[in-house]
């Protein structure tokens, strides 16, 4: 989810009046000629929504405890055969061992947002960023403007024994950690590095030392404009610490961005002037404009108002106008100063999301106004390589590369996650998927994908986090869409992306809006594991269907990690199989790059060969070999040949099942 604001935006009316530029078409794959698409219409509720699914089948749907059931569950890590969820008031642990039946290990309660979970080996790391986040885990809050009680950062968690973590070391940054990402540098094998997306308020300098909320311009040494990095040396992890704050975003614009749609802007105003005069509050927020603050959010701050002037009980209306002209500096402080495309890049910047790909040197920042290429070969000082913007996105928010390294996705969080934007009147490039090529260190656009079904008033619906598939051969990715359920597609033709699978629910409360929906889903081991906000943990796994085989399927499921984290991409490689062999040819009998009668001929030969034993199965596949080299030269697609014939060659060379 977005930034500190963001627990606020998901209840307010937000409008946004910006530029943007003209629409560029948006790949999707529609429902059948004359059928509706089976998403729309669905029954509302919570545990009995209606359903809808499309080849995928769900495996199990299992409701958070008591405690955590009714709190917002967030990200998701993996270690062994166990999904660690986040959740704002701690973690649950669930054993997915058998993915039809998932059972609750532990709900540790350690209170904070947004508690998203990174892991390895042994350790389990946390984020921590709004301001009632204890130390000790405890719940009751901090209600004190400075505390030594207060946690805003990285926790670090010994999971040993998974089913009881223990805290091990708090490490303190300035703007809290709103999530974070783990990275693993073939250069240092011995310490691990976190960067930290922070982008709430700085902390007094009198509770955490160093904490500048200066202007970067003002004072080199501020605390915004930057990323933290924390070293945390494996053999020790209760040593860990900040070891660097990097500034990715020096000489970068601020550019022009889109704002919201005719009927949120109307919306938006409305409310804010009803609520005016109800007497409620409202604020002006740099790129939302003026949005309608909650009791929730405003109600702590007169209880401070009221105890500054050493009273007790209801606040005033000379308590309320006092917090009324604190509005904006308050928000300010959250936000960072209203800027105009063309300004430099400043105060509030910085990344939602931080994907990195060790085997490739390289990191995906979604950095709120801009996607930005990272060069990580030098773990504690990374360096931006190129940065794009794009008018009809409006919060840059998560990224994702292909396994090859060559084209990298970031994903829209246009309204936060907290609103509707999915709905037939919203516009089909924004709070969508933006697809780029990457050549020489640039990065090249080439297309959209949006969720195709659209959804309702009362869902909040927009990209969010995802992950690939290991389907061989092709990039295929299943994403999380909030109350938009889950979307599985095919981006290998960048420009053309296409769904391929679905599941979804209705609305949680068919009467008012209410946040639910998929947080995040990714693919591990087999299985697809979606966090689900308002209602617990869903496990679905792919079928076979005209846009995917069983082999494809079977070859995926080869792919075994020992542990997986959301914004620390494994490079995958397939295991020799006759699997991975056959859906090579399925791929190229799907795109007719080979004669009908000569993928008989190889599926033939695949089949004898799988059926003999030792030399003779050896001298089979040698023999297919051979033969593709033959068929590449015909074929519409040579380089998807040569993968199947090198998948063959391997089966030669190793001990298959």
């Amino acid at each position: 989810m977005q930034r500190s604001f963001r627990s606020l935006a998901a209840m307010c009316t937000m409008t946004v009046i910006a530029a943007c530029s003209p629409p560029a078409k948006v790949a999707q794959t529609p429902a059948p000629m004359g059928k509706p698409d089976p998403r729309v219409g669905l029954k509302a509720g919570l545990m009995d929504a209606g359903e809808a699914v499309s080849n995928l089948r769900i495996n199990a749907k299992v409701a958070s405890p008591p405690g955590f059931l009714g709190q917002t569950n967030s990200d998701l890590a993996f270690t062994g055969h166990y999904a660690i969820q986040g959740n704002y008031n701690g973690l649950q642990v669930w054993d997915i061992a058998n993915p039809n039946k998932p059972t609750l290990v532990t709900a540790f309660p350690c209170p904070a947002s947004q508690n998203d979970v990174s892991v390895y080996k042994n350790l389990l790391f946390m984020s921590a960023e709004a301001t009632n986040g204890r130390v000790d885990c405890m719940g009751g809050g901090v209600p004190e403007p400075v505390s030594k009680d207060r946690i805003r950062g990285i926790r670090i968690f010994d999971i040993t024994d998974i089913a009881h973590p223990k805290l091990i070391k708090n490490v303190q940054t300035c703007r809290g950690s709103h999530t974070h990402t783990v990275l693993e540098s073939p250069a240092d094998k011995e310490n691990i590095y976190i960067y930290i997306s922070g982008s709430s308020a700085i902390r007094s300098a009198n509770e955490l030392p160093g904490c500048v909320s200066a202007a970067p311009d003002k004072d080199p040494s501020s605390s915004l404009w930057r990323i933290e990095v924390i070293k945390v040396p494996v053999a020790h992890p209760e040593d860990a610490a900040v070891v660097n704050r990097s500034n990715i975003f020096e000489g970068l614009k601020v550019t022009p961005t889109h704002g919201e749609s005719e009927i949120d802007r109307e919306k938006g105003a409305k409310a804010a002037a009803e609520a005016r005069a109800k007497g409620g509050f409202t604020a002006n927020v740099p790129g939302m404009g003026e949005v309608v603050l909650p009791p929730n959010f405003t109600g702590p701050m007169l209880d401070n108002v009221v105890k500054a002037r050493g009273g007790s009980g209801a606040p005033t209306a000379a308590d309320s106008a006092s917090l009324r002209a604190s509005l904006p500096k308050i928000i300010e402080g959250m936000m960072g100063p209203q800027q105009k495309a063309g300004d430099p890049v400043a105060a509030g910047r910085q990344c939602h999301d931080i994907t990195v790909y060790p085997s490739k040197g390289l990191a995906g920042g979604a950095c709120e106004g801009h996607g930005i290429l990272l060069d990580i070969r030098d773990p504690a000082n990374p360096k931006r390589l190129d940065a794009v913007a794009d008018s009809n996105f409006a919060y840059w928010h998560s990224a994702t590369f292909n396994n090859d390294g060559t084209k990298i996705l970031f994903s829209d969080e246009w309204g936060g996650g907290g609103a509707p934007k999915c709905r037939a009147t919203d516009k089909k490039e924004w709070g969508s998927d933006a697809i780029f090529t990457i050549e020489n260190n640039k990065m090249k656009f080439q297309g959209y994908y949006k969720l195709p079904a659209a959804q309702t008033e009362l869902e909040n619906c927009v990209a969010h986090n995802g992950s690939l598939i290991p389907i061989p051969g092709r990039d295929v990715m299943v994403q999380a869409w909030y109350q938009g359920g889950i979307s599985v597609f095919d981006w290998t033709d960048a420009k053309n992306p296409k769904e391929i699978a679905f599941f979804d629910r209705g609305p949680v409360d068919g009467t008012h809006f209410t946040m639910g929906g998929s947080w995040s889903v990714y693919w591990y081991n087999g299985s697809i594991v979606s966090s689900e906000i308002a209602r617990g943990l869903d496990v679905a796994e792919l079928t076979p269907s005209e846009f995917i085989s069983q082999n494809e399927i079977d070859a995926a499921k080869t792919v075994r990690w020992s542990y997986l984290n959301a914004q620390g991409q494994p490079q995958i490689s397939w295991p020799p199989s006759f699997a991975l062999a056959r859906s090579y040819v399925d791929q190229l009998e799907r795109n007719k790059c080979l004669a009908d009668g000569r993928i008989s001929a190889i599926r033939g030969s695949l089949s004898s060969a799988e059926k003999a034993s030792g030399p003779a199965r050896s001298q089979a596949l040698a023999a297919i070999t051979a033969q593709l080299d033959a068929d590449a030269k015909g074929s519409c697609d040579a380089p998807r040949v040569n993968m199947l014939k090198n998948a063959v060659s391997q089966m030669g060379n190793a001990i298959v099942p």
